[in-house]
């Protein structure tokens, strides 16, 4: 499981499953999407506006690539 957050478009991913494969997304709510993947398996959560809906401070720092990450 991979967790990363872009501060500057305020979006927190939680990626279930690194493996590479074709997944669709599936709005669950109004910020919270999910990568569905084969077998109709979760594959991701992405969470839009993750300030107002996370602790963050409970979360960061976390391990992240190609991203910079600052509280």
């Amino acid at each position: 499981m991979k967790v990363t957050y872009d501060k500057k478009s305020d979006l927190l991913y939680i990626r279930l499953d690194e493996s590479r494969q074709d997944v669709t997304n599936k709005r669950v709510a109004e910020d919270v999407v999910l990568d569905i993947g084969e077998g109709d398996r979760i594959v991701g959560i992405e969470i839009l506006e993750a300030s107002a809906h996370v602790d963050l401070s409970k979360i960061l720092p976390i391990q992240h690539e190609g991203i910079k990450v600052s509280a």
